[in-house]
């Protein structure tokens, strides 16, 4: 399937992640690793919607803080010693590449909307 790079990669964090965040201990599962696979699942869906969107500009600044709440809770994992530095590494590596992506499509998005603006 021929998919925007971001929703590619969000898709390939996806399946890296959740299988590990599945085999977190119990009472960890519950309430982090719920909410991280929960916030991944979001995230993939608010991208495919934005990319059908008529206006992309909002929903693509309000993926930021999404993003941004990934970083911090498996920055929690880490500091609970619940998964080891070289995967923190690898799943830190493919949320700022998503990160990078949004904040390309986010000034795309930006360009279009004042070249349209000048143009009417």
């Amino acid at each position: 399937m021929n998919e925007l790079p971001i929703i590619q990669k969000t898709y390939d964090l996806i399946k890296w992640y959740v299988p590990i965040l599945n085999r977190l201990p119990q009472n960890h599962k519950f309430m982090l690793g719920n909410r991280i696979i929960a916030g991944l699942y979001d995230l993939l869906d608010a991208l495919i919607i934005a990319k059908y969107a008529g206006d992309k500009l909002e929903q693509l600044h309000s993926l930021n803080s999404k993003l941004d709440i990934l970083r911090h809770q498996t920055r929690l994992l880490l500091d609970f010693e619940l998964i080891k530095v070289q995967r923190y590494e690898y799943v830190t590596q493919l949320i700022n590449d998503v990160g990078t992506d949004l904040g390309a499509w986010i000034k795309q998005q930006r360009k279009r909307q004042t070249s349209s603006h000048e143009t009417t």
